[in-house]
């Protein structure tokens, strides 16, 4: 599988776009439609993949569906459970805290997931924003520290990371949010 990583937006949103076999998904659709078909290219786009909903991870999400009459996973629509969208299959983990609506979707066959603005290199996403919750949080970094170190973790925002890299080195996976 192939994953492009781009920017987009007045925030410099990472959107994703994960291609395999001619085919494509789009994670985080921020914000600049023409950037992200420029992407998408001669694949056939078969869903949206929504980790929050903060205008700059979905500022682009309704005209997409529109054009492409394509299905859209987030947490209104998923459950915590294993998925398949054509060649593609991952794993829902409810990751509330950044906002209550925050899910990461995982790629257990490439050791990788994609965490929104749940967690960025070296610390975590804001809990003081409209259904951010410091409680739900801390539960979701406990959570996600069950799963193995070698993880890549494709963020909302900023550079990759690797959850081991988190456990040893992020504050808040080392200490209690107070």
């Amino acid at each position: 599988m192939n994953v492009k990583k781009f920017q987009v937006g007045y925030l410099n949103t990472n959107c994703y776009l994960l291609e395999q076999k001619g085919m494509c998904i789009i994670i985080d659709p921020g914000d600049e439609v023409y950037k992200i078909e420029k992407q998408i290219g001669k694949n056939k786009l078969l869903a949206i993949l929504v980790t929050h909903h903060h205008a700059d991870h979905i500022g682009a999400l309704e005209v997409l569906v529109k054009k492409y009459h394509i299905p859209v996973y987030d947490a209104n629509t998923v459950k915590e459970q294993a998925y398949e969208i054509g060649p593609f299959s991952f794993e829902v983990i409810y990751t509330p805290g950044h906002s209550n609506d925050s899910v990461t979707f995982y790629f257990p066959h490439y050791h990788f997931m994609f965490v929104g603005d749940f967690i960025f290199k070296g610390t975590i996403g804001r809990m003081d924003l409209e259904t951010g919750n410091r409680k739900w949080m801390q539960e979701s970094i406990e959570k996600i520290k069950n799963y193995p170190d070698y993880i890549k973790c494709y963020p909302g925002h900023g550079e990759n990371t690797t959850l081991g890299q988190e456990k040893e080195n992020n504050y808040f996976f080392l200490n209690e949010i107070k």
